[in-house]
């Protein structure tokens, strides 16, 4: 049996919906210049799971809206985020998750930084330095287990920041 590293991690309330963004009248202009926000980018990946429980990032306060700053103009994008642990060793694959989740939902042309908060893990220096050695990342996203834990960690991406339907089972009678 695996053994849980944060047997008991705090879990926070989840904002309710797939954003917090209001919209605005230009969302359904097709042509209009749509400026990426750290809201935005928030929303990309506050749902995302966590490798270790049926929970998101977002309750678990792994990510935070406060701590993602987005330059449009200049194309770039940090996202800091915050380990349920000083010493967690899923720090690393969840900074994978979030590059990963943003690589394929943004433009190319954003440089995205993904750091561990100051102060808040014992490696955070190594950790940073994997999660964005461009050569670390594309060798991590070669070996096949660790992409598929990836895609599982990805695949509640969208379902509005809390993660639901984790067990799957026979579907509701009606």
């Amino acid at each position: 049996m695996t053994t849980l590293i944060n047997q008991n991690p705090v879990i926070y309330e989840a904002s309710v919906g797939n954003s917090t963004r209001e919209w605005r009248e230009d969302d359904e202009i097709e042509d209009a210049v749509d400026p990426i926000d750290a809201q935005e980018i928030f929303d990309l990946i506050r749902s995302i799971s966590d490798p270790e429980h049926p929970l998101s990032l977002e309750q678990l306060n792994v990510t935070q809206r406060d701590h993602i700053h987005v330059s449009d103009e200049g194309n770039t994008i940090l996202v800091e985020f915050t380990p349920t642990i000083p010493h967690c060793s899923m720090a690393t694959l969840i900074g994978l998750c979030i590059r990963v989740r943003l690589l394929r939902c943004l433009p190319s042309r954003f440089k995205v930084d993904i750091s561990v908060r100051k102060g808040t893990h014992q490696s955070e220096h190594a950790v940073n330095k994997q999660l964005n050695d461009k050569e670390r990342v594309a060798a991590a996203l070669e070996n096949s287990h660790l992409l598929e834990v990836v895609n599982q960690c990805l695949a509640t991406a969208t379902s509005g920041g809390v993660v639901v339907n984790i067990v799957k089972g026979p579907a509701p009678a009606n």
